[in-house]
Parts: C-alpha cells; sequence; structure tokens
C-alpha cells in the first residue's frame, strides 16, 4: 500500500516536473543555487542555508494564503522561523553579513494544492542534499551542530509532505485536486 502511494507521488512530482512547475526561480538562491556550486567557504554555505529558510517561509505562507489552507503549512513556517534564529548568530559570531530576505522575488506558487506537496518533496529533497553536501565540509562544530539539526528538520518537512501528497491525489486533500 505505501509502495503504491510512493509510486503515485512520484508520477506526479514526474509530471509537474516535466511541465516546469516549479516553486522557486532556478536561480543562485537556497538550496538550488547551491547545488550549482562545487565548493563553498563557510559565508557562502550560510547565505545558501538562510535563503532556503526565507525562501521556505515565504512560500508557506503564500500557500497558506492562497488555497486557505494550515496544516501542514503552518508548523513548518514555524519550523522556518527556528531555523532562521538558528543561522542568524552563526553570521554575528562569523563576521558575515546577514543577507536581506528577498525570498518573494523567487516564489512562483502552483495552480493546485496537489502541486504544492509535490513541489515540497522536491524542495525538502533538495534541502536535504544541500545539508548532507555541506556537512560533508570541514565545518566548525557549532556550524555541524546547526545544520545537522536543520537536515534532520527537513527529513521531517519530507515527511509532511509526502504524507499530503498521498492524501492529496488520493481524493482526500483540501481545495485544488
Amino acid at each position: 500500500m505505501k509502495s503504491k502511494k510512493m509510486i503515485i507521488g512520484l508520477m506526479m512530482l514526474v509530471t509537474l516536473l516535466a511541465n516546469g512547475v516549479v516553486m522557486a526561480d532556478v536561480n543562485d538562491y537556497g538550496a538550488v543555487g547551491a547545488m550549482t556550486d562545487e565548493a563553498y567557504t563557510l559565508e557562502e554555505m550560510l547565505v545558501y542555508a538562510i535563503q532556503d529558510e526565507y525562501l521556505a517561509r515565504g512560500e508557506y505562507e503564500s500557500i497558506m494564503e492562497k488555497f486557505d489552507v494550515q496544516r501542514p503549512f503552518s508548523n513548518i513556517i514555524k519550523s522556518e522561523e527556528t531555523h532562521i534564529s538558528l543561522l542568524v548568530p552563526l553570521f554575528e559570531q562569523y563576521g558575515f553579513e546577514i543577507p536581506t530576505d528577498t525570498s518573494e522575488d523567487h516564489l512562483i506558487i502552483p495552480d493546485t494544492i496537489t502541486e504544492t506537496y509535490a513541489i515540497g518533496v522536491e524542495a525538502e529533497e533538495n534541502n536535504i542534499e544541500m545539508y548532507a553536501t555541506f556537512l560533508q565540509q570541514d565545518l566548525p562544530e557549532e556550524v555541524r551542530d546547526v545544520f545537522e539539526r536543520l537536515l534532520a528538520s527537513s527529513e521531517n518537512h519530507l515527511s509532511a509532505f509526502e504524507n499530503g501528497l498521498s492524501r492529496s491525489t488520493q481524493g482526500f486533500g483540501r481545495r485544488g485536486k
């Protein structure tokens, strides 16, 4: 049963990706931007990380407004706020400028709630990949600890989006099936 749900979810994701539906512009911003680099300075890793957290928060706020939904987005927004609050002191500790939140310039919200779940899955997978890549670097212990926490949180968010996608594709989702 679970494998059938995963297959349905993957089919939806492939369809959406083939049609070019994305939540964030593909550019040098957040996790997508991080994956275009091969080597990172500490500052670059922190910038990509906070950009991705800004982007997630902005996307989920926009989704909640557009589709008049709360969960799982409201819970995940709280997590994104926590993630940002974990990153800010690292910028301060290392004397790096905290980037301005320009995530609004990078938002593209899909037309249906089902698409948002599918894109949420992709976004969290990208986020997990970004943090896993960063954790392969030589990092100060406090930075490593924060990245490990953020990676674990993204794994939880991924589960929430997979569950939402499964419910939505089976006709149990809210609006915009």
